[in-house]
């Protein structure tokens, strides 16, 4: 491989400003070495928005991947690409900065997550003579370390939250002081981030089982000293407000306004908007102070965010952490700054000081609108969140523009798997104020399609809905305050069922007799009453297909069985009889109109357009068949920017001539897992909600509940066993 070392001719920036324009507080003649070659240690997303600003900036890029992330789109981008070996490739910094050296690469960028924050890494990188394209190392070791933060913070008058961060870490000792604390408690690992390692208690009868569930999750997440935990005082009503800060190497800090990220779900942020909501003048610029004050306080350079508590009753702020790399939700702070934060953090790397001062940046927030990022997961949030992984069958990304933009890491085929984040996208949006950001937002939510794989992108358009979130009255409880609102059963309007039983009536009818089609259960091969002449309308009988569709959080199902009579060319009378508990009803549709036309690059994709009594509606429908997560066949239909997920129902017959049986009696692994602890055994009676397993999948811990009470006939997994979705994890005896 071609060595970077070859290149003897530096690369200069395209310079977007004159040092006019700069902050200055000193007279050191500026060291500028420009930045002529880049590693970026990282995947996904962050790994291809690094590569997009280098490329604009002229810069060689290399790229690194695992084998797991061998065909993803960063591995194809860039002059070089890297193979890393297994799975936590990412984390070898010896083989990383052995592939910068050993091909003449200058710098390392190594965006956000995995050894972004790892101040060893970052000191090896100085070693070696490598530029760390990130704060000093000190700098991170202190951010880094929560006690020593927080007594950094202390000294320096930024507020703190009241608790203990020493070193008494027995059980014991860690309960006394939470005792006097008083419950209730939050604990963090001092080496926290990201929602790992972090329970709250609120009781002490579950302290200790919350302690030790923290540390474990801890040292999983990050090794060892992550066993390490601070205890706070829990604010039962808090916003999490950070800001963002960046510094040169000349003393120059500023803030790039202020990112509310209190929409939360397992600690972890989902929605991101700036400016904060309800936010009055005084408490904005006291924030922004602060967080400049943390920044200078340990001698900061590069980007970093300040992250505080709001106490919502109270309106005090405290320090709560500071994040010392660039955030995934920089893009806000970008789109009402007007700024490219990884060209700055390039150019302060190259030893040049910050490009804006405080007061042009304040300028270009007061006419720059608001901003809002949505993340767009792989998880099931009717079912706790839960994080999922699989193909992407299908994608549909809505248009961008100045005003929308997608940061992703992910296309259609590829697979997200679950040795990493489930991260698959970020949708940003800006506006003139928030709530036509928030409109927009829901738009461009409206226009997201995936199948494959669960994703939260449902239930981001319940929160753009939300009157509580339009409003501004957020809280990181928000998403428990408001559960009902944000988990209230689907309705599934008639419409639905039947463009789905017309997509697999007339998919078939078109000619796709491919393996999409003809193996569906109840579709157009395996009915009684097939089709003689594909093509044909008049030789297609009458059809009948059957659907379920499941409300998993209230445990409840409804059935449709949509029954299709041709009365003409395209043209059919429609019954859909629905059944929901002991209730049952039967609508009957004349005359219908409709066409079908099938996607050029899949034959599981059209789209329908029937003419309805009152309306024409044209849907996208999606069938998945079954795979190795499901042994069932799903019909997605998007139809007026929702989706919706039906799974086709067999015939009786067709299931009893296969000798399918239904799992009964079981609980199963809701996705490819490690077990991580077994909580029951042979022969134990549980009651319903007991836990039952601990999983950890996408490096998070999940708790698997008992169903129903029952007595235990079997543990098929033990500690440490790796497993498939649906793996029998725990059988019940036979009532």
């Amino acid at each position: 491989m071609r060595s970077l070392k070859s290149q003897a001719r530096r690369l200069s920036l395209h310079r977007s400003y004159s040092p006019a324009t700069t902050a200055s507080s000193s007279s050191t003649a500026p060291s500028i070495t420009p930045i002529a070659s880049l590693m970026i240690a990282n995947r996904g997303e962050i790994a291809l928005r690094i590569y997009k600003t280098a490329h604009r900036l002229g810069i060689q890029t290399a790229t690194v991947y695992t084998d797991p992330d061998a065909s993803s789109q960063h591995a194809a981008v860039g002059n070089y690409s890297f193979n890393l070996g297994p799975a936590k490739g990412y984390l070898d910094t010896e083989k990383i900065i052995g592939l910068a050296k050993a091909h003449g690469i200058q710098a390392l960028h190594p965006g956000y997550g995995f050894l972004s924050e790892n101040p060893a890494f970052a000191a090896r990188c100085e070693q070696e003579g490598i530029v760390f394209v990130g704060p000093p190392a000190q700098a991170m070791a202190d951010m880094g370390h929560k006690a020593r933060s927080k007594e950094i913070m202390e000294s320096s008058g930024v507020p703190c939250v009241p608790g203990y961060h020493g070193p008494q870490q027995g059980e014991d000792q860690l309960l006394g002081h939470a005792r006097k604390i008083g419950f209730p408690v939050l604990l963090k690992s001092v080496r926290g981030g990201g929602g790992k390692g972090m329970r709250i208690v609120k009781t002490e009868s579950e302290f200790l089982a919350q302690l030790r569930s923290a540390r474990a999750e801890a040292n999983a997440s990050f090794g060892d000293g992550g066993e390490v935990m601070l205890v706070e005082r829990y604010i039962e009503r808090p916003r999490h407000v950070e800001v963002q800060i960046f510094a040169d190497k000349y003393g120059n800090c500023v803030a790039l306004g202020e990112r509310d990220c209190s929409i939360q779900r397992r600690h972890q942020k989902i929605l991101e908007e700036s400016p904060a909501p309800h936010l009055d003048a005084s408490t904005r610029a006291d924030l922004w102070s602060k967080a400049r004050t943390a920044a200078l306080a340990v001698g900061y350079v590069g980007a970093g965010t300040v992250e505080f508590i709001l106490d919502k009753d109270s309106g005090q702020f405290f320090f709560m952490e500071m994040n010392t790399r660039l955030q995934v939700e920089h893009p806000v702070s970008e789109m009402v700054t007007g700024t490219d934060l990884v060209e700055w953090q390039v150019r302060i790397a190259s030893g040049e000081k910050l490009p804006l001062t405080q007061s042009d940046i304040e300028k270009n927030i007061s006419t720059r609108g608001a901003a809002i990022e949505a993340r767009i997961y792989a998880e099931k949030p009717e079912e706790g969140f839960m994080p999922d992984s699989g193909k992407l069958i299908h994608l549909r990304t809505p248009a961008t523009n100045e005003d929308v933009r997608i940061d992703a890491g992910f296309g259609e085929g590829d697979v997200v798997t679950e040795a990493y984040d489930g991260m698959i996208a970020k949708l940003i949006v800006r506006a003139d104020d928030r709530t036509t950001a928030i409109q927009r937002l829901d738009r461009a939510l409206a226009e997201y399609e995936i199948v494959g794989l669960g994703t939260n992108i449902e239930f981001l358009k319940r929160l753009c809905q939300s009157p509580a979130f339009v409003q501004g009255d957020v809280e990181t409880g928000f998403i428990e305050k408001h559960r009902d609102e944000l988990f209230a059963a689907p309705l599934y309007q008639d419409e639905v069922f039947v463009q789905g039983a017309l997509a697999l009536l007339l998919s078939a009818a078109d000619g796709a007799q491919t393996q999409s089609f003809q193996t569906l259960p109840g579709g157009a091969s395996l009915e009684f009453g097939g089709i003689a002449n594909p093509g044909e309308a008049d030789s297609i009988g009458t059809r009948s297909f059957s659907f379920k569709v499941l409300d998993v959080r209230n445990e409840s199902e409804v059935t449709a069985v949509v029954t299709l009579y041709p009365t003409g060319n395209r043209m059919y009378d429609v019954n859909v009889t629905t059944k929901a508990g002991n209730h049952s009803d039967t609508r009957n549709y004349k005359s219908l109109t409709t066409s079908c036309a099938l996607s050029a690059e899949s034959s599981a994709k059209a789209d329908v357009t029937t003419y309805f009594p009152q309306q024409r509606i044209t849907s996208k429908v999606v069938t998945q068949t079954q795979t190795a997560a499901s042994d069932q066949t799903t019909v997605v239909v998007f139809q007026h920017g929702k989706k919706h997920e039906l799974e086709l129902l067999s015939p009786t017959w067709y299931d009893a001539a296969l000798g399918i049986k239904k799992v009964s009696g079981a609980v199963v692994a809701p996705m490819p897992c490690k077990i991580l602890k077994v909580e029951v055994g042979h022969g134990q009676e549980v009651k319903r909600g007991d836990p039952l397993i601990v999983i950890e999948s996408m490096k998070m811990e999940t708790v698997i509940k008992a169903p129903h009470d029952g007595r235990v006939k079997r543990v098929v997994y033990q500690p440490g066993d790796i497993c498939k979705a649906r793996s029998i994890l725990v059988e019940f005896e036979d009532d």
